[in-house]
């Protein structure tokens, strides 16, 4: 055992005591998180705008703030672009994450010289709390790949843009740097396809111990690594290979796939990041669920999803939510968003600690008919049915078909297969009847003959990738989304 790998031991134990203070009062930990975050923006436009010098309680702040998206903060934001300071957080904020936006188009959410070390630490206590629960440490002594975007920003008033994976590439600590792969130059690469190429180049040879990032992209990786080494299992060619870190997707529609390429199972941590927070990590490989991080300067809320969209729905703070409840995910931050909506949804797995797991997106949702499917429902249906048979897949959708040419409408499942199930009927049934047993709406209208079951479509060989590269999304960030109500995405696979 190295130096290295000792001394990441006890690391890790110091900072799993450190965990266990404030996971131990969360009520307490959010309230001095709230009373931080309105004492500092008292000063600032939006904080003189809200009257923050009379919130007391949370009450006071529900009804001062209404629950923005950001649309609604894009008038503060255009404001912090233009260089103005002390408009939604004090001073100006280091820098500027671009994402893309569904209605907004470019959304730029701040990170501030608060919030940022909350992105950098997160990622880091994860994996200590790994080594911490499983004793596993001789990783930190290989190679380490981070698969994200490109780390080249530009400036504008003192303000640095980028994607927030290559602002976080600036903030690689030290003793991870002689680890870290790929190298700075190929970082910067900005066509995927030519940058992944040149990642496979760089690493093919190497120790590789830790492999990040999101699944899809991931598995790109895997593929080309595969086509360059004339087939090899991933886990041949990176012998020392055993912590897969990911985040962005949920990984089991993708985990046969993957032990499939690399050939063994091998330990892995969720993330839960954003460019408007870095919300929770997963602290227990014993546990599910992902640890709700209530210290790191975001005071959270929630709104059950479906009340979302009613006039005055109810909203709850962490001490009065209940598990396995869909909740829309609320937040208020150090970087200066205000009750803002970042549009995921949240179940809860544990109240002792907080343990979370993100079960879609508001907006991406199938109530065609009433129905309210979510991503979670479609995930695990599909989990059910790969885990009964021997089939692969490397990526699906699903979307309502309202308007057959024959028959009764149904949701249509897309599906990129890798090694098809020998009776599709048999794999749709197994789909349909976990959608039926998860979903009483769905259950009723496929009884009701309003619906007809679950119809798949094939999708060809490379199919999504070809989409999103059609997009202008292909890597980084980018992911499909899971479902959604229209034929937009389900019309161009096709």
């Amino acid at each position: 055992m190295s130096i290295k790998s000792i001394a990441a031991k006890i690391f890790a134990r110091k900072i799993y005591k450190q965990t266990l203070r404030w996971t131990e009062k969360p009520v307490e930990t959010q309230y001095k998180v709230f009373e931080s975050l309105i004492e500092n923006a008292q000063d600032t436009e939006f904080g003189k705008d809200h009257h923050f010098n009379q919130i007391k309680t949370f009450k006071d702040f529900q009804k001062q703030i209404p629950v923005r998206d950001y649309e609604d903060l894009k008038p503060y934001v255009e404001k912090v672009v233009k260089g103005e300071a002390d408009i939604l957080w004090k001073g100006k904020p280091l820098y500027f994450a671009k994402t893309s936006g569904t209605t907004s188009g470019a959304k730029f959410i701040p990170l501030t010289k608060e919030s940022m070390p909350y992105h950098i630490e997160a990622a880091r206590n994860a994996i200590l709390h790994y080594i911490n629960e499983t004793g596993k440490a001789d990783f930190v002594d290989g190679k380490m790949i981070f698969l994200q975007g490109s780390p080249i920003l530009t400036e504008k008033y003192g303000i640095k843009f980028g994607r927030l994976s290559g602002i976080v590439a600036h903030f690689v600590p030290k003793y991870l740097q002689k680890n870290r792969m790929p190298s700075w130059e190929t970082n910067c690469i900005d066509d995927w396809e030519t940058k992944v190429d040149a990642i496979v180049d760089e690493t093919i040879k190497e120790d590789m111990s830790v492999i990040s990032g999101i699944p899809s992209w991931v598995q790109m990786y895997f593929e080309r690594l595969q086509q360059k080494s004339g087939g090899k299992k991933i886990s041949e060619i990176f012998k020392n290979f055993n912590l897969f870190i990911y985040g962005g997707v949920n990984y089991e529609p993708y985990r046969a796939k993957f032990e499939q390429m690399i050939g063994k199972k091998v330990d892995s941590i969720e993330l839960f990041p954003a460019s408007e927070g870095f919300f929770a990590y997963q602290d227990s490989q014993k546990e599910k669920g992902m640890l709700l991080l209530l210290n790191s300067g975001i005071f959270y809320e929630f709104i059950k999803a479906d009340e979302f969209f009613s006039e005055n729905p109810k909203v709850y703070t962490i001490g009065e939510v209940q598990v396995g409840v869909n909740y829309v995910l609320i937040i208020s931050t150090n970087a200066g968003l205000w009750r803002y909506n970042i549009g995921d949804t949240i179940q809860f797995t544990s109240l002792a600690p907080y343990r979370v797991i993100v079960s879609g997106r508001i907006k991406h949702y199938i109530s065609a008919f009433g129905e309210h499917v979510i991503a979670n429902e479609v995930e695990n249906a599909m989990k059910e049915a790969v885990n009964s048979t021997n089939i692969v897949i490397n990526e699906f959708t699903v979307a309502p078909q309202i308007n057959p040419e024959n028959g009764l409408p149904y949701h249509e499942w897309l599906i990129e297969f890798e090694k098809e199930p020998e009776n599709m009927e048999a794999f749709a049934e197994m789909i349909d009847n976990s959608m039926r047993k998860q979903n009483i709406y769905y259950d009723d209208l496929i009884t009701g003959n309003v619906l007809r079951k679950v119809v798949i479509t094939k999708v060809s060989k490379n199919g999504f990738q070809d989409y999103m590269k059609s997009q202008g999304k292909l890597g980084g960030q980018n992911k499909i989304p899971r479902l959604s109500n229209d034929r937009n995405i389900a019309d161009n696979l096709k």
